[in-house]
């Protein structure tokens, strides 16, 4: 047995201790005897006869520095910095691990220890250095639930064992950092809405403590052991919390709202002490602050943060003497973020920016548009940016691991957006740690998505790796795990070809990017065929996919023959049932040549199958959308000409359904649910994520509404009109009549009311719907911005009596103008206009929906002053204008919207 000794420099930090541990067990695997020593210099390491080790951070190791300057030790490769490191044999039989820094030295002693166990013997020839390309890279986790605990609101959760029994377990997170230290992770971020009221008791404000005092000391000793578990392994450990949100008894006692708009000295002063509290307590934690929201982080983001949180930030800081500051990372969400960090950077020297790599889903490795613009500019500030993998609303609840897409991702973030870091949500992120397969026990995340998380860190370590090696290095992984590289292979391609279905169909077909749908779950014909109902979020074709054509656009070019543009439906289609089909066969042969890890191989198998369903259940309804659209498009309401062509549509509807049907099936043997955030944010297909969250629960309204659209093709063959086309036509609305007017006011200008109009001059926000009446009037626009902070005057020319119609948000908080009252205003109904004439009459996407109000005005000059507060001028009609008060439901448009074909006369609640 031969002795190897080992020494590590002077006064190493825990990391590099703890490095060495994990070189010393590599070694002994191999079957060397370790013994340390220490004292060793330029002159004497030669006096051991036996091969040696030293590990250090050249920053501060004396005997790397000698070596160095004596040029006995010399770098082929860029000298180490950082988390960089060089491996060199160098002459008296020294192994010498040469850190940039101590997570440097760690990451070199793994490099190491993974050689010795590869070539089972300690390597005599070393000259390789390495270092990662983003600079931060881990996974997030949440302290969150899904259901609100009233009068807590979003977010809320004091951290109690009762909540978050999985936070105490340290054995699970043991498990879970050194998974993170296998893939070189140096980041954990943890998310919830307020912590400080569960891990620091003030002695200003002791009813900010939201725990019991045993629950409280039981925190602060998870954490500190958590942090100081994570530092060793060079992980920081970061805290996301939102703003302004505040504990729920401070808010009692003090009379505020849980969520605060704006900062005041009280909840400025709560949360300096607090930040400040908390960073001396955890000193190597560091913050993720999301300044949009609950704070109108446009108004109030960059004071905020220069004089509450970096200001609390610097007080806990003073008199600890740290190598580095914690890093702060601001989140990129409703805030004006280049002000934010050109007032906040000179303040502190370790900040980062992260943004939404695919919003809320993985779509696309090649963002562009608005949103990679946002990236680049982000990226373009002196900070590190940070892309963020988030939520994957459309991959729920299937396995997923496609290398080389994950590859390509990582790439397209260096150089398609400038990033520099990784942020990345584990695939189920509501209901951590657990996946949702119907097992007993309950399969852990860290071990089902292994791939998942392998992949994403492997590619933030280095993103330009060459292909064809990394084929080969997946399928050696996945032969480890399955017994063979003919199973190995084969499961490499079930993940790569699988994996393509998800983002192509919801990037062609979804309504939205974001929580509101779970993808997996289908889809309405409505919802193919009238999106705009369901409002649409535009950046999912225009920024997280590719150049391409939606349904409608497809059906459009067709008959008009005009050239397609990029991808469209047919490609997908095409593209997507070619994968899916070939991702099954690739699994069926690596169960067939599996020789071990048959129960997981056998649930990755069920999951490649159902996705393929899942993937023949939106073809074959895209299909039957392109008939129904073409039917839409060339009927001239004329719909029993058409109904052949509707009869191929119900074809393709009923094969659609009956993959649903088989999917429905399987899933209920395998899957406890579909979406991790089972809520009533979730709308797509259906309300409410919790009553529809499984396959079973969407299959009874899929039939439904198969059954309504062969029926009323039926009623249309034979001539007669069906029920519900005869509602719909009947109800028709007309818009209002256009009144004449001159805009006076230079800072302001005229704007057409239609779906995708945008309402004010300082913004991108539009339209998503609005009440039939409003359709095609002049409205006017101005800077949300000055009508929030002091009000705006716009001033117009009448040449004949006329109604202004002005929308007011629903919402009481102060950034949006309030409808008059007689109580507070004594001229309230002077010009009409106190009660709206159109209840819920226009919709903008995350923002509330608005009352439009008429005030009636006389021929001439006037000054609109209606205060101070967001609102919107959304057109002017004539005098005598017949305005019918109503409260506008969205059910759709009229016939040619096609909706009538699947739904009864009367619309069904689930569909609203």
């Amino acid at each position: 047995m031969e002795t190897v000794y080992i020494a590590v420099q002077e006064n190493a930090a825990p990391r590099v201790v703890y490095g060495a541990e994990r070189l010393k067990r590599a070694l002994a695997e191999q079957g060397y005897r370790v013994e340390e020593r220490s004292g060793w210099s330029a002159t004497n390491y030669r006096q051991l006869r036996g091969p040696k080790i030293y590990i250090g951070n050249r920053a501060e190791s004396a005997l790397l520095r000698e070596l160095e300057e004596q040029e006995v030790l010399l770098y082929h490769t860029p000298a180490p910095e950082g988390e960089g490191f060089y491996l060199a044999s160098v002459p008296g039989r020294l192994t010498v691990v040469s850190g940039g820094g101590d997570s440097g030295a760690l990451f070199g002693c793994l490099e190491l220890a993974e050689r010795i166990r590869t070539e089972k013997r300690l390597p005599q020839r070393l000259a390789y250095g390495d270092a990662p390309v983003y600079k931060l890279r881990g996974p997030a986790i949440g302290l969150q639930k899904t259901k609100l605990e009233p009068p807590r609101r979003t977010y809320e959760y004091p951290v109690t064992p009762g909540r978050f029994p999985w936070f105490y377990d340290r054995a699970l997170w043991l498990d879970f950092l050194d998974m993170l230290l296998e893939q070189r992770c140096n980041v954990v971020y943890i998310w919830t809405g307020h912590p400080f009221s569960s891990f620091v008791k003030l002695d200003d404000y002791p009813e900010a403590l939201e725990v019991a005092e045993d629950e409280f000391r039981l925190n602060v000793d998870t954490f500190r052991w958590l942090a100081e578990e994570a530092d060793k392994r060079g992980i920081w450990v970061v805290l996301k919390f939102y703003n302004i949100h505040i504990p729920l008894p401070f808010a009692e006692k003090h009379g505020l709202d849980l969520h605060q708009p704006k900062p005041l000295p009280l909840t400025s002063d709560y949360c300096k002490k607090s930040i400040s509290a908390f960073i001396r307590a955890f000193p190597n934690v560091g913050l993720m602050v999301c300044l949009g929201e609950a704070l109108q982080g446009q108004l109030y983001g960059e004071e905020w943060l220069t004089e509450t949180i970096l200001e609390g930030v610097e007080d806990g800081l003073r008199g600890l003497r740290l190598k580095e500051k914690p890093p702060i990372i601001v989140r990129a969400h409703a805030i004006n973020a280049e002000k934010v960090m050109k007032a906040a950077l000179p303040r502190y020297p370790n900040l980062y920016t992260e943004a939404k790599f695919n919003g809320e889903s993985l779509t696309t490795y090649t963002p562009r548009g608005r949103w990679q613009g946002i990236h680049r500019h982000l990226a373009s500030l002196d900070s590190v940016h940070l892309i963020n993998i988030h939520i994957l609303a459309n991959l729920e609840p299937f396995r997923w691991g496609s290398p080389s897409f994950i590859q390509n991702c990582m790439q397209a973030g260096r150089y398609r957006l400038g990033a520099n870091g990784l942020h990345l949500y584990p695939l189920f992120y509501w209901d951590w740690p657990y996946s949702p397969d119907k097992t007993e026990p309950r399969l852990r995340q860290i071990d089902r998505d292994r791939i998942w998380f392998a992949a994403w860190f492997r590619y933030a370590w280095n993103p330009d790796r060459d292909p064809r090696q990394e084929r080969e290095y997946w399928i050696s992984r996945l032969a480890e795990r399955f017994g063979g590289r003919e199973a190995g292979e084969a499961a490499l391609e079930a993940y790569e070809a699988s994996g393509e279905c998800a983002p192509k169909l919801l990037r062609r077909f979804g309504i939205t990017e974001g929580n509101r749908q779970t993808m997996s779950l289908g889809m309405t014909l409505s919802q193919l065929t009238n999106p705009e109902r369901y409002m649409p979020w535009k950046e999912l074709w225009d920024c997280q996919a590719p150049q391409g054509e939606r349904l409608e656009e497809y059906v459009l070019r067709e008959l008009r023959g005009e050239p397609h543009v990029g991808e469209t439906p047919l490609d997908v289609i095409a593209d997507v049932e070619h994968e899916a089909d070939a991702a099954v066969a690739a699994i069926d042969r690596a169960q067939r040549a599996a020789g071990r890890g048959r129960e997981e191989l056998d649930r990755l198998a069920t999951d490649v199958r159902a996705i393929r369903l899942m993937t023949y259940a939106y073809t074959n309804k895209a299909r039957a959308a392109v008939d129904i659209l073409t039917v839409k498009h060339t009927a001239e309401g004329k719909y029993a000409d058409a109904a052949e062509r509707l009869q191929s549509a119900v074809s393709f509807a009923h094969a659609g359904l009956e993959a649903y049907r088989e999917l429905t099936a399987l899933t209920e043997r395998t899957y406890l649910y579909a979406n991790s955030m089972q809520t009533p944010q979730r709308k797509v297909p259906f309300p409410n994520g919790e009553t529809y969250g499984h396959w079973r629960d969407c299959l009874p309204v899929y039939e439904a509404e198969y059954e309504r659209l062969a029926e009323n093709v039926r009623e249309l063959a034979a001539g007669r009109l069906p029920a519900s086309l005869r509602k719909v036509e009947e109800s028709a609305r007309k818009p209002y009549r256009p009144a004449p007017f001159r805009l006076l006011s230079a800072d302001a200008e005229t704007y057409t009311v239609g779906k995708r109009a945008v309402i004010f001059s300082d913004g991108d926000l539009f339209i998503q719907e609005h009440a039939e009446e409003l359709t095609g009037l002049t409205g006017i626009r101005f800077s949300q911005t000055e009508a929030m902070r002091q009000g705006v005057q716009v001033e117009i020319e009448l040449p004949k009596p006329a109604r202004v119609l002005v929308g007011y948000f629903n919402s009481s908080d102060p950034q949006w103008l309030q409808a008059p009252n007689l109580e507070e205003n004594t001229h309230a109904d002077d010009r009409g206009g106190l009660d709206p004439v159109l209840k819920n009459g226009m919709k903008v996407y995350f923002y509330p929906n608005l009352n439009v109000h008429a005030y009636l005005f006389e021929a001439g000059r006037h000054t609109l002053v209606f205060g101070k507060g967001a609102y919107l001028i959304v057109g002017v009609v004539p005098a005598d204008e017949r305005l019918e008060r109503r409260e506008v439901s969205y059910d759709g448009g009229g016939a040619d919207s096609m909706d009538w074909l699947y739904e009864s006369g009367e619309r069904e609640a689930t569909l609203r």
